[in-house]
């Protein structure tokens, strides 16, 4: 199993919708929400998923199709 971290950046029209729980319920992923900041207009989401690689690579897919922009988090040297 991967513990893998997205920085996620939602458009207006996307932040009344639950995208994270969609997500953990299409895709075999455990979903942890490690720090947000969401308003009515504009919201970002530091999100990791736990899974298969694969299993995470296709929810992040989904993630994209629903209008949501992902990029990863890259680790620290020393983390």
């Amino acid at each position: 199993m991967a513990n893998l971290k997205y920085h996620l950046r939602f458009p207006e029209e996307k932040i009344p919708h639950p995208v994270v729980y969609e997500i953990g319920q299409e895709y075999p992923v455990v979903t942890n929400i490690r720090g947000a900041n969401v308003t009515e207009t504009t919201g970002w989401l530091n999100l990791e998923l736990t899974g298969e690689i694969a299993d995470i690579e296709r929810a992040v897919e989904g993630l994209k199709q629903k209008g949501v922009q992902v990029d990863p988090i890259e680790l620290d040297v020393i983390e």
